[in-house]
């Protein structure tokens, strides 16, 4: 893809999310997260764990050599593009991605809302808001937060709706710069649980702040993978999948609801196993996700 169509592509993007501002007086959104959605699922990679070790330019070459057409820049990595880089860095970033055929679909954080702790909820908010102010300016379309726990010294509905507030306020933020807030299903101690995520997006209760489904064991729980992908289908966003290759998650059934929800956007393959051979191992999930994919 050309610098020039990206420009296109940006400046169409931007211009429909103007539209949806308006005379509503909703916040302006990055129209990549807005539903409905149309056309087909993309594949991404995450750089936890098969990237983790690459800078940008190899996250870019290794994507363009197997398919994967973007990818989620998880902090603390080697590509080193973190809240912390200057301007100059930021643009060289951003030209970096706008030159190759490879999206920069967004940030992956680690910042979380659940502590008991009101000092430390309130740095992780500023934090993700600096991650949203370099979402932009890399050229990426969302940040990757996530609930990792619910205290069991505090009332499980307490966290929940700590967490749904605190997502509120960075979705409002994001919304702002055009940047998505994509809630990862994560944690221990019931976080990950869907009827809790399900809550926390309740409470958040901004079209900004979207769900990240995260492919876990844990969605097969209580009433079973339709029930809980039912609670949240209408604010899925992204999806993290795993080794296609491995039978410890159904793929098929997950790849069938996404597909009846008229879900397009983007599966990113996020695996903390590392295989001997990280590009083969792409090239064959690349294989497996176009049947899972079609239709």
């Amino acid at each position: 893809m050309t610098m020039q169509r990206r420009r296109f592509l940006t400046t169409s993007a931007g211009a429909a999310a103007g539209l949806l501002s308006g005379a509503s007086g909703l916040p302006r959104l990055f129209a990549a997260d807005l539903k409905p959605k149309v056309g087909k699922m993309r594949l991404g990679l995450v750089t936890y764990n098969w990237g983790k070790d690459w800078d940008v330019p190899t996250v870019i070459r290794n994507c363009e050599a197997t398919g994967f057409e973007g990818v989620e820049l998880r902090s603390t990595h080697k590509h080193g593009v973190e809240i912390t880089i200057d301007a100059k860095r930021r643009k060289e970033v951003a030209r970096q991605f706008a030159d190759s055929k490879v999206e920069l679909v967004g940030l992956g954080s680690a910042c979380e809302y659940h502590s008991p702790d009101p000092a430390i909820v309130k740095k992780n908010i500023e934090e993700t808001k600096a991650f949203v102010k370099l979402c932009k300016d890399v050229g990426g379309s969302g940040v990757k937060v996530r609930p990792n726990g619910i205290p069991e010294d505090v009332p499980v509905q307490k966290t929940l709706e700590q967490i749904g507030r605190s997502l509120r306020e960075v979705a409002m933020f994001g919304a702002d710069y055009g940047v998505a807030i994509r809630v990862e299903v994560h944690g221990r101690n019931g976080s990950a649980e869907l009827p809790n995520i399900q809550r926390m997006m309740e409470v958040a209760d901004h079209p900004n702040a979207v769900v990240c489904w995260n492919c876990n064991p844990s969605d097969l729980n209580g009433q079973g993978l339709q029930h809980n992908f039912d609670l949240v289908k209408a604010k899925i966003g992204t999806v993290h999948i795993h080794d296609l290759r491995s039978t410890s998650y159904p793929w098929k059934e997950i790849f069938g609801l996404l597909k009846g929800a008229s879900f397009s956007g983007w599966t990113l393959l996020e695996e903390g196993k590392v295989p001997t051979d990280i590009v083969a191992a792409m090239r064959e999930n690349r294989e497996v996700w176009e049947t899972l994919a079609a239709g």
